[in-house]
């Protein structure tokens, strides 16, 4: 071993030091890790993730707390106290604070396409306020944008003003209608559209004085002072609707939410869209929940209800809404197919929610939706009543100016759809009625008119959505707000999806369902066919048919899901879908008929295409990034007929159980404005069944329970999520300061 070397020795040798010894750097060195045993425990336990961490902290304050309460009491009470309350929780753990427990201090928030419904956790019904706002502006809707329904008025019959191609399908639909009544043994007379016709096309209508009118409307005085704290004037809700359209200044209603989503095609900014809708909910907490004071609202809760295939910025909005801009003291999000069982006390149910200009499906099984069940389709009863009326129009209705963008012509189509439309073949009939017309500052005018299967044609459409105007649902989309992606892998879209869904969207377009290369490291991130919500560590979502009968996947509704398999990197086959041309022996994951499958319907629907488990015949499909798959399902209008739609949520939930699909298929619950129409849950009943005759016995559609109105159901059961002794749910407005829009993933009750 050499020793130390003088001074001297390195002065000849040409090594003498010549610095002053001082380091380079003033960082401090890292000495490199040991690579033979090295381990680190990070992100491995909750203690380490702050929502969990304020968490604990928050129930041993607690716990402090009532200790100290409980001295006190001793030393006040010679002894004697009641046992608290805590202690009597067991293991369930400590309440949470009294303050945070009173219904009273919660706010329940369900905003929708046509209404917003609010109220308190304590309130037995909500408040129901039109998702709409005016404010001034140059033009009125109804000036701005062409009539509702579309038609052209310079043509000379109706076929031309409506279209030869939809007049066709109305033709057919009258056809078919006639032949299933004459089936049923219906009473069908020959000449009944004759009569309607040369009726509406001679009455005339009969003007009513004002002093003669008992019934008359009362409209919003835009002139008289508001009690707002800005200078601008807002009316929302039926105010707004009450706006006259020759009103001095104009007004403009605007509606924030359309067809289920934030709506990018009216707004001319994303800063005015988010505006209205901020406005919106804090006119509706001041005017409607009597709130003035906005100083208070830190002492209140919020539960917020999203759809059940929601976008991620829908939901960081309406967090960044509670918490900056509302100074909520916690807010908690819940999905409405969960909160539908909620409130009609189901544990496993498929929930159809026909909403105004949506409906969603999903099968929910102990309280949480199954991620590859959820449907999105974007029809409603707005469509039903736009359809109404533009029957009624073909056929000669004596109001021929009707414009659904004018605010009493719309009201009056409302109260026309809920009054006359039906799905019972009973009620199918000429029959003579009459409607009074009352705009702002003209005589009212009643107006005679007859009608025959318009009433239950334009319902029908449900089962023939292209019988809706279906031209400009996806103007706009994706205009203003661009699709979530992942913090990692910034080219991969992380917005929750569905196998069901996707299923939908191959049924009008089958590519949707190509294949991408996949690699390892990525896994099923940027994989088209993983549509299920995405998470670290997932199985395949499509290998829930396999033919060896191994069930080894983790539901994705597991909070600490199962790593994935080997093999994890190949691609995926496509999901089940309903009424699908191809068979067992075809390489479609679809259950044979002896286990559930039927024969599409008689009309054809469109085959998957070939995946790579077809054959070593099939080509290799061309290599596709995931952004550019998701931007061709965003330009893909999810329309499907309603009996199939279920059909697909049910099979793609049940996975290829016989027993689940029969539990489903017996538990079918219909809820929603749009389901209030006459014998909706018996039609559809009728249709499941012709679907599947060989599950006839076993299938069930019900309203919701408890004699409660559809309309309600899924806000009653948030306000009973919202009354829950022990949720974990919460977001506190510290955790957003210091995690964001990331708390979600840690507060939600699903896989966000």
């Amino acid at each position: 071993m050499v020793g130390k070397v003088s001074d001297r020795v390195l002065l000849r040798e040409g090594l003498e030091r010549t610095d002053n010894g001082m380091k380079q750097t003033s960082w401090p060195d890292v000495p490199p890790i040991n690579q033979k045993n090295y381990y680190t425990d990070y992100m491995k336990r909750d203690d380490q993730i702050l929502s969990f961490r304020l968490q604990n902290e928050a129930n041993r304050d607690r716990l402090v707390q009532n200790a100290k309460d409980r001295d006190r009491a001793m030393n006040n009470t010679n002894g004697e106290v009641p046992l608290p309350l805590d202690d009597l929780q067991g293991e369930d753990g400590p309440a949470p604070s009294t303050a945070f427990m009173d219904p009273s201090k919660i706010i329940v928030i369900h905003p929708g396409s046509q209404n917003l419904r609010i109220g308190f956790a304590s309130d037995a019904l909500p408040k129901t306020i039109p998702m709409t706002l005016a404010t001034k502006y140059p033009q009125t809707e109804s000036e701005m944008h062409e009539a509702l329904p579309r038609r052209q008025f310079e043509g000379r019959t109706m076929d031309q003003q409506h279209g030869e191609e939809w007049s066709k399908k109305y033709q057919k639909m009258s056809n078919d209608l006639k032949i299933d009544m004459r089936a049923n043994k219906r009473k069908v007379l020959p000449n009944s559209k004759d009569l309607v016709v040369n009726f509406n096309r001679r009455t005339e209508p009969e003007i009513i004085s004002q002093h003669n009118d008992p019934l008359q409307i009362e409209w919003t005085d835009v002139n008289a002072p508001q009690e707002t704290e800005s200078n601008s004037t807002v009316f929302i809700g039926q105010q707004a609707l009450r706006v006259p359209d020759d009103s001095n200044p104009k007004f403009k209603l605007w509606w924030p939410i359309q067809h289920g989503w934030l709506n990018e095609d009216d707004y001319p900014t994303r800063a005015h869209l988010f505006n209205d809708l901020e406005t919106l909910l804090d006119r509706a907490f001041r005017w409607e929940l009597g709130l003035k004071r906005k100083a208070d609202w830190k002492q209140y809760s919020c539960v917020m209800i999203i759809p059940d295939l929601y976008d991620k910025r829908y939901v960081e909005l309406l967090l960044h809404l509670c918490i900056e801009l509302f100074e909520f003291g916690r807010v908690s999000f819940i999905q409405e197919g969960m909160a539908a069982t909620f409130g009609a006390g189901y544990t496993q149910a498929c929930v159809v929610d026909v909403g105004a200009q949506k409906t969603s499906i999903s099968c929910v099984e102990d309280g949480l939706c199954m991620e590859d069940s959820r449907i999105n389709l974007k029809f409603g009863g707005y469509d039903v009543t736009e359809t109404f009326m533009k029957m009624m129009l073909y056929d000669h209705f004596p109001y021929q100016d009707i414009n659904l963008r004018r605010r009493y012509d719309f009201l009056l189509a409302e109260e026309l759809k809920i009054k006359y439309c039906t799905l019972s073949q009973a009620n199918i009939s000429v029959q003579n009625f009459d409607f009074h017309l009352r705009a702002p500052n003209q005589p009212t005018r009643k107006y005679q008119f007859k009608f025959y299967d318009e009433v239950i044609l334009s319902a029908m459409g449900f089962y023939e959505p292209s019988i809706f105007d279906n031209s400009t649902k996806l103007n706009g989309r994706r205009k203003l707000i661009d699709r979530s992606y992942n913090a990692y892998d910034v080219d991969v879209p992380d917005d929750p999806a569905s196998a069901a869904q996707l299923a939908i969207l191959a049924l009008i377009q089958p590519s949707v369902t190509a294949t991408t290369t996949m690699t390892t490291t990525t896994s099923f991130a940027g994989a088209p066919g993983d549509m299920a919500t995405p998470s670290k560590e997932r199985t395949q979502p499509f290998n829930f048919l396999s033919r060896n009968g191994d069930a080894t996947g983790t539901p994705g509704t597991s909070k600490a899901p199962s790593p994935a398999p080997e093999g994890a990197s190949t691609p995926v086959p496509a999901p089940y879908i309903f009424g699908s041309s191809r068979d067992l022996n075809g390489g479609s994951p679809a259950p044979s008929a002896r286990n559930g499958g039927t024969p599409g319907p008689a009309n054809g629907t469109s085959t998957l295409p070939g995946t790579s488990f077809d054959g070593p015949q099939q080509p290799q499909p061309q290599q596709r990034t995931a952004k550019s798959l998701a931007i061709e399902r965003d330009s893909v209008l999810p329309l499907a007929p309603l009996d199939i739609a279920i059909m697909t949520s049910i099979q793609n939930a049940a996975k290829g159980d016989d027993k689940k699909v029969r539990e489903l298929l017996g538990s079918i619950m219909v809820i929603g404005g749009g389901a209030k129409i006459p014998h909706f849950a018996s039609f559809l009943e009728e249709k499941l069944k012709a679907r599947r005759p060989d599950l006839t016995d076993k299938i069930l559609v019900s309203r919701s329970a408890r004699e409660m109105d559809e309309q309600v159901v899924v806000w009653k059961g948030a306000s009973v999520f919202a009354k829950l002794p022990t949720n974990d749910s919460w977001i506190t407005g510290f955790e957003y300061k210091m995690l964001g829009g990331r708390v979600v993933y840690h507060k939600v009750l699903w896989q966000y």
